[in-house]
């Protein structure tokens, strides 16, 4: 049986948050003796996902998002969970440059920069019930620690 461990975190959806968000589950990540890139990745990742729920799920109201993180083997998963507005067309969204907030000068290219640093993305969402962004990224062959 592989060596697992979880990790939950719920916060407010405001953006002096994400830094929070980034450097726990960064944290989390690290009993798995990541690389410095692997770290910035998932901090990139989970910034992008959270990033997303305080402009788009939620817009102008504080509510929570709830990250779950487990460990299993050498295979960081993360899971951003929100539940605002939802996504109407997830594919869409998913598509580089689509952002329904052009007059914010957002890029649209958050699922984008997720889906390229981690090694698997899922988004699930329904409209007016919120959206989980999942994410999972192997990490090298570094000692792993449990404790």
């Amino acid at each position: 049986m592989e060596n697992t461990n979880e990790m939950t975190l719920e916060m407010d959806s405001r953006s002096c948050n994400e830094g929070l968000a980034r450097i726990t589950v960064a944290a989390f990540a690290t009993q798995l003796n990541p690389t410095l890139e692997e770290v910035a990745d998932i901090k990139t990742a989970v910034s992008e996902a959270i990033t997303n729920c305080i402009v788009h799920a939620y817009e102008k109201e504080t509510e929570k998002i709830r990250i779950d993180c487990t460990i299993c083997g050498r295979e960081l998963t993360v899971a951003v969970t929100d539940h605002g507005r939802g996504i109407e067309n997830v594919e869409k969204a998913m598509e580089p440059m689509f952002t329904t907030k052009p007059e914010q000068d957002r890029s649209g290219m958050g699922f984008a920069f997720m889906e390229a640093f981690m090694d698997m993305l899922e988004v699930e969402s329904e409209p007016g019930k919120g959206t989980v962004v999942r994410m999972k990224k192997k990490i090298g062959t570094g000692s792993q620690v449990f404790e």
